[in-house]
């Protein structure tokens, strides 16, 4: 089976739920406060429970927050392919969650920063192997430019999986380009993919399937585009064709990490063999159930996802 590996930041999550957002320079008091070990650790927790080798290959600190990290990472059998960074712990990111279940994010900059060439080879991407990268980790110098000159050195039979963030239309045309040019899968919502089309000056499709059509020649020859939009499901271009894919709507409880559960279960999905139509059917089943849970680590199992399809 090919490999999942991950190059994105290995964060903390401190996930507060409050009644709303605060008026600025206020106070709100929270109903709770979690720590989880979030960001990249959730698309792998996500793929790991599908059945998937996974390996982080971003980087991690030295103190309770890497701690954390490599604690969930292990307990899911996540190889972590570089040492930890001996001087600084990793960075969190404070999730403010509403009842709604809206989401608001305040994030830190820490060890999962700290990447190089060298860091990141050490993770021995193979023929097969799906390569993740986030936009977040163009948005600065310090993550840019070591991502940007090593994907280009893979294998060509690497595949290289953009999850674009809402940082990637922001971004220099030249860096955007860079990125584009090296990406065969690209997963994002709706509103990223639109953002992307502006940017290119292209124009903007009003429904999924023509998103994902106007994305797709962006990329790197035959490449796949996948958009999302939540409980509606998402659509996939793969092969010249564009396929609408349903969701499975559910009353939301978190939906911190629905995104990043999707793409991990449509990456382990296609590790193994699955059809892209078909893994996305699946990875719209995990992230409906996910949306049920709290926390970002509460990816469901492949055969959580058999059973729940099997009752529909």
């Amino acid at each position: 089976m090919s490999r999942v590996i991950h190059t994105g930041q290995a964060l903390v999550d401190v996930v507060v739920e409050v009644p709303d957002l605060p008026v600025r320079g206020q106070n709100v008091m929270a109903a709770s406060a979690t720590d989880y070990a979030g960001g990249a650790v959730t698309v792998l927790v996500a793929a790991a429970r599908f059945g998937a080798a996974c390996v982080h290959a971003g980087a991690h600190g030295t103190g309770p927050h890497g701690d954390l990290v490599r604690a969930a990472l292990g307990s899911e059998g996540i190889a972590v392919s570089a040492p930890a960074v001996a001087t600084l712990d990793t960075g969190i990111c404070v999730v403010m969650v509403e009842p709604s279940a809206q989401r608001t994010f305040v994030t830190t900059l820490g060890a999962e920063r700290e990447i190089s060439v060298e860091s990141l080879a050490s993770s021995a991407p193979g023929a097969g192997d799906l390569v993740c990268v986030t936009g977040f980790s163009l948005a600065l110098d310090r993550t840019r430019d070591p991502l940007l000159a090593w994907l280009p050195t893979l294998d060509p039979d690497v595949v290289v999986v953009l999850d674009p963030g809402a940082a990637f239309a922001d971004l220099p045309a030249a860096v955007r380009e860079a990125m584009l040019e090296v990406t065969d899968v690209w997963s994002s919502n709706a509103e990223e993919a639109e953002g992307l089309l502006r940017a290119a000056a292209r124009p903007v499709p009003e429904d999924l399937a023509g998103l994902t059509s106007a994305v797709a020649p962006l990329l790197r020859g035959d490449a796949v585009a996948i958009v999302r939009d939540g409980p509606g499901g998402c659509a996939v271009h793969v092969g010249g064709e564009a396929t609408d894919v349903p969701g499975f709507p559910q009353k939301p409880l978190d939906t911190n990490g629905a995104g990043d559960t999707h793409t991990g279960a449509l990456l382990a999905e296609v590790a193994a063999g699955t059809p892209w139509v078909e893994g996305c059917r699946r990875a719209n089943a995990a992230a409906a159930i996910k949306v049920t849970r709290r926390g970002p680590e509460s990816a469901p199992t492949a055969a959580e996802v058999d059973e729940f399809l099997a009752a529909r």
